[in-house]
């Protein structure tokens, strides 16, 4: 916990990139009744019955210093598919950076040998050797930036049903440009001390077994 409420704490360096990544499944939902379009005075009305047509997975990546977001909807979250989401938004967006840190959690798929699996060993090399991982601890994803993106992503994008992948793709886009256009920013405050005064109990629990 603490290694990552240290890299929040350290200030901007231009050769460095600290981001946060998450990513959650999405179900794809279709209307089995035709919903009943909104009037002056009443809300739109949707039937509580609905078809189901699979689902999707949202990739989200939160660069804490520049305010940019960049999203990926895919089929599935294998590790090619995280190792090929990882690589994409660093040569796109970050390619001049000497170091590039990754705030995650520890989900089996979350390691750099993601990267040889999906790419040659040349450049699966190039990455592991650019990026530098910082897990949240079990029970604690709170403290990924990515769950407050994820949190606004939810409330401003998809709190309606997408009966299609490409549906879902066009809508989280246009929320991502929208949201990157105003550079919004999360405004961290939980510290070390913090931590270490609030969770004093479990610091004990944890350090007592050594």
């Amino acid at each position: 916990m603490e290694d990552v409420l240290d890299i929040y704490a350290q200030a901007v360096d231009n050769q460095c990139v600290r981001l946060c990544f998450d990513e959650r499944p999405i179900l794809l939902i279709d209307e089995k009744v035709e919903a009943l379009p909104m009037k002056e005075g009443k809300p739109k009305r949707i039937d509580y019955e609905y078809e189901r047509k699979g689902s999707a997975v949202a990739l989200l990546a939160y660069n804490m210093d520049s305010g940019q977001r960049h999203t990926l909807i895919s089929h599935s979250k294998t590790k090619i598919d995280y190792a090929e989401f990882v690589a994409q938004v660093i040569e796109k967006h970050y390619a001049s950076y000497s170091k590039i840190h990754i705030i995650q959690d520890n989900l089996n798929t979350h390691t750099k040998g993601s990267f040889y699996k999906a790419f040659d060993a040349q450049k699966a090399r190039a990455l592991r050797r650019k990026t530098t991982f910082h897990f949240t601890p079990k029970h604690g994803s709170w403290l990924n930036m990515a769950e407050i993106e994820f949190s606004a992503l939810s409330r401003q994008c998809l709190d309606r049903r997408f009966d299609s992948i490409e549906t879902l793709q066009k809508q989280v886009a246009a929320w991502e440009k929208n949201r990157n256009e105003k550079a919004v920013k999360i405004h961290w405050s939980f510290t070390v001390m913090d931590a270490q005064e609030k969770l004093a109990k479990h610091y004990y629990n944890v350090f007592n077994r050594y």
